[in-house]
């Protein structure tokens, strides 16, 4: 199915993305498109006038007496022209092409990044939309500029390959039956040199990618202890070499056929043109003497351009098919239109949050419902607390908040008005978020803690230190080879700072410290942190974040007892809601979970709410 599609790609549509290719290109640089052509066509003229003109010129000058003076006229006009053409060549190859290639591959990555961040979020967690995406961006500028060239190669081939078809015909009729020859070789018998290659490589792929995976697991250090402790080495070598067998099968699978194909290839397309044609004009030279030595060297040398310019021809179209599947990933990613674009303009939402509602809320990923009819309230200067095993929707009702995405069914009003209808940047300023399934990014402290260019680095330094402060790390920060300055991982320096888990946690939450916004969201913000730590975390949060909204995700109930308003969810929809006392004198789901983990609490008011400490021992 895949190979079909693939080839309906390369038939219906190739033309299509390559004159798409060619708006795109022009949109980045036009003087790209314009050399391209010129160098092509420079090409084919050299290769034309060398064999039709300039040898018919010097022989019959020869032979008819011509005055030598004369031909060094000619001679030196030609001289000239082409080294015109090659200080031309010399410029495209040493200033030209070096200079716009990084202006290409900029023009093609802004378009291509600026599209990235403005798609929504759904995108990157749809597989396909994700794999084509990657494959847009592989190689993205030298394959879109390979594409021009091959279009310019199609289109000068096809003008040369008619020129030098006519110019032998008028020659000699039956030396334009020798063409068929290298058309043969070319179209025939290498079409199926290309499917052969494409079957094996096919063949090959799996085994490729397990060779990939283990070179790549055997020097990335979040495998070395692992390699080092265990008997998983052995395992991936055995995975090595059946990969390598593999490799070697799916070849000497396609061994005999390709090497048949090659021979009939090679001899098609050079030997019996050269050979055949060469012996043909010989002939009637020597033998039937019906044709003179200029002649003779014309059809030969003709013979052999046009066997080079029809290799040339093929080629670019066997170019322009291969790179037909990336122009339509290409086309696809910058053409699609966002469901949610970042770039939405709407009504300014203000600086302020006194309500923010769910109501009615359903949503379904790829058809799966996993939210359900969710009504929930925020208000301005109030805790809140979502908890839930894992599944329970947590995390999407996060990202329905941040307008990740948009419910299916219902909808969610800030301050009465729908979400939907707001300015979608000036709406997600509102929020301050410390994810659980955060990333440090291979810059500075400060530059991960503020997550912006400011335009004032030293208020911005005086706000991370004071968020660090918060979050508990500063005191870590400033053993660091440059304090807030150092940069994290060791990415692109080898001075680089890693971090623990916990310590990598308290940076993610110093962001959401040092963000002032009316909404904040701590997402399991205590995970990796021993319990002092996470009652000292909790306490600065309160203390600085009293006057905004405040929710928490938290799998530790003993985290949210102060939350004014708790919501265990399951199955995407509010089961319980209340205040921590309330929820346990229901003694329903939430008590029964906070039962379970207060055995492991060291210092719990539990036994004192609606609870006999005796059924907690028991």
């Amino acid at each position: 199915m895949e190979k079909k599609k693939t080839e309906e790609i390369g038939k219906g549509k190739a033309f299509l993305n390559t004159m798409y290719s060619l708006k795109l290109m022009w949109q980045i640089s036009p003087a790209r498109v314009v050399h391209s052509a010129i160098k092509r066509l420079a090409g084919y003229f050299e290769w034309l006038f060398y064999s039709a003109f300039f040898l018919v010129y010097v022989i019959s000058s020869l032979e008819s007496g011509e005055a030598f003076s004369k031909m060094l006229v000619f001679l030196a006009i030609t001289a000239s022209v082409f080294i015109c053409l090659n200080i031309y060549y010399a410029y495209l190859e040493g200033k030209f092409l070096p200079e716009t290639e990084p202006k290409i591959n900029n023009g093609l990555y802004n378009m291509l990044l600026k599209k990235a961040v403005n798609v929504e979020l759904e995108c990157f967690e749809d597989s396909d939309f994700y794999n084509k995406y990657t494959l847009a961006m592989e190689s993205a500028d030298t394959r879109l500029s390979a594409t021009v060239d091959s279009f310019f190669g199609v289109i000068f081939g096809l003008l040369a390959s008619i020129f030098a078809f006519a110019y032998m015909y008028s020659v000699d009729h039956i030396s334009i039956l020798f063409i068929l020859f290298p058309i043969i070789g070319n179209f025939g018998f290498n079409r199926v040199l290309s499917k052969i290659d494409y079957l094996r490589n096919k063949d090959m792929a799996p085994h490729n990618r397990t060779v990939a995976y283990v070179n790549r697991v055997m020097y990335l250090p979040e495998y070395a202890k692992e390699l080092r402790l265990t008997g998983v080495f052995r395992l991936m070598q055995r995975q090595y070499r059946e990969a390598i067998d593999g490799m070697a099968d799916a070849t000497r699978k396609y061994t005999l056929k390709g090497m048949i194909f090659h021979w009939l290839y090679v001899n098609f397309t050079f030997t019996f043109i050269f050979e055949g044609m060469l012996m043909y004009g010989a002939y009637r030279a020597i033998v039937s003497h019906t044709i003179g030595l200029a002649q003779l060297a014309v059809i030969t040398s003709m013979m052999v351009s046009t066997t080079w310019i029809l290799i040339g021809f093929t080629d670019s179209i066997t170019e322009s098919f291969k790179n037909g599947l990336f122009l339509e990933y290409l086309k696809g990613f910058l053409e699609y239109e966002e469901k949610i674009p970042e770039d939405f303009d709407g009504e300014d939402p203000g600086s302020r949050i006194e309500t923010l509602e769910f109501r009615n809320v359903s949503f379904s990923y790829k058809d799966t419902e996993v939210i359900h009819n969710l009504n929930m309230r925020f208000e301005e200067g109030k805790t809140y607390a979502l908890v839930g095993h894992n599944g329970a929707g947590k995390t999407t009702i996060i990202k329905l908040l941040l307008r990740f995405y948009d419910p299916t069914e219902g909808a969610i009003y800030l301050n009465g008005k729908d979400i939907r209808t707001y300015n979608l940047r000036k709406y997600r300023d509102l929020f301050a978020t410390a994810f659980q399934d955060n990333r440090i990014f291979s810059m500075s402290v400060l530059d991960n803690v503020m997550m912006k260019d400011g335009k004032d680095e030293e208020t911005d330094r005086k706000t991370a230190i004071a968020a660090l402060e918060l979050s508990g790390v500063y005191e870590k920060i400033l053993t660091l080879p440059h304090g807030i300055d150092t940069i994290l991982t060791r990415e692109f320096d080898d001075e680089g700072a890693l971090l623990s888990g916990g310590e990598t946690q308290k940076i993610v939450v110093a962001r959401a410290f040092a963000k002032d916004c009316p909404f904040k969201v701590f997402d399991e913000p205590s995970s990796a942190l021993d319990p002092i730590a996470e009652y000292q975390l909790f306490e600065n949060i309160s203390k600085t974040c009293g006057e905004k909204v405040l929710v928490f995700i938290s799998h530790r109930l003993s985290s949210v007892k102060s939350a004014d308003q708790i919501y265990l969810l399951e199955h995407g929809t509010v089961k319980e809601s209340g205040s921590h006392e309330a929820l346990l004198n229901q003694k329903g789901a939430y008590a029964d979970m906070y039962l379970k983990q207060a055995r492991n609490y060291l210092a719990d008011d539990f036994y004192q709410v609606g609870t006999d400490k005796k059924e907690v021992q028991a």
